[in-house]
């Protein structure tokens, strides 16, 4: 569906629809072979390899933590191949949400809360061949954290924070 954000525009925020309920196959459609997501660092291993795979891989971890996952786009951004995308991404936590050390280990989970967020983030992306190669956001994580309950945490979501973490970091080394 065109929106008018031109073709690269268009694809940038097509990049990020998929995220909340896209296929592989989309993403074969949208990610070039050599994409890299920037972001990857703080997500499982899967995550920080190159192409599609990779951003399905991303996708799907913020699926098992995160339901009714949109993100409402406010303006687009175009020059040459790089989008700026300004959207505010919005979900409710089902699931743990986990993050990564560098080296790819269990650096933290936050047990679900079944709180709804809505932060604002800006995404940028390059496009090479008619696909997405690179991305990179700036997210608004404390705020997320604030409105999830995660931030600041009470004793008792301390403890389950705890348990989230030694159950994911289990599950990691099954």
């Amino acid at each position: 569906m065109a929106r008018g954000f031109g073709e690269v525009g268009e694809l940038a925020v097509r990049s990020m629809e998929i995220m909340a309920a896209g296929e592989p196959a989309d993403f074969e459609a949208v990610v070039h072979p050599r994409a890299v997501n920037r972001e990857g660092v703080a997500e499982p291993m899967a995550c920080r390899g190159l192409g599609p795979a990779a951003f399905y891989a991303t996708a799907l971890w913020l699926r098992r933590a995160f339901a009714d996952l949109a993100w409402d786009v406010h303006a687009v951004v175009t020059e040459g191949d790089t989008a700026v995308v300004h959207a505010t991404m919005s979900g409710r936590q089902v699931g743990p949400f986990v993050s990564y050390d560098p080296e790819g280990g269990v650096a933290q989970a936050f047990p679900a809360t079944g709180k709804t967020f809505a932060i604002t983030q800006t995404h940028w992306l390059r496009v090479a061949d008619g696909k997405v190669i690179e991305h990179w956001a700036n997210r608004d994580d404390l705020g997320m954290s604030m409105q999830l309950g995660w931030n600041p945490p009470t004793p008792a979501y301390l403890l389950r924070m705890h348990r989230a973490t030694k159950q994911a970091r289990k599950a990691e080394a099954a």
